[in-house]
């Protein structure tokens, strides 16, 4: 089973998470805001600014726009796409 990045997930496609690899702050927040290991997770749509833009995604009924930088942290397996 493949550990990629959150990043590589394209529009409609879903994941499971299976880390976050971030600084104390950061990974305090994610897991607030829903990022837990075995949760699945689904890219909404990428934003613009030329392949630089934020990620909307979804966990459960939160949806969430993080920063790509954000986003290679989260590691994830099971990509599948959206039904």
């Amino acid at each position: 089973m493949p550990n990629l990045s959150l990043n590589t997930l394209q529009p409609g496609e879903s994941a499971i998470i299976l880390s976050v690899s971030a600084d104390e702050n950061l990974h305090y927040r994610l897991t607030a805001l829903g990022f837990r290991i075995g949760r699945e997770i689904r890219l909404v749509r990428r934003g613009g600014f030329g392949g630089r833009g934020p990620l909307q995604v979804r966990i459960g009924t939160t949806e969430v726009i993080l920063r790509r930088t954000d986003a290679d942290k989260v590691r994830i397996a099971a990509a599948q796409p959206l039904r």
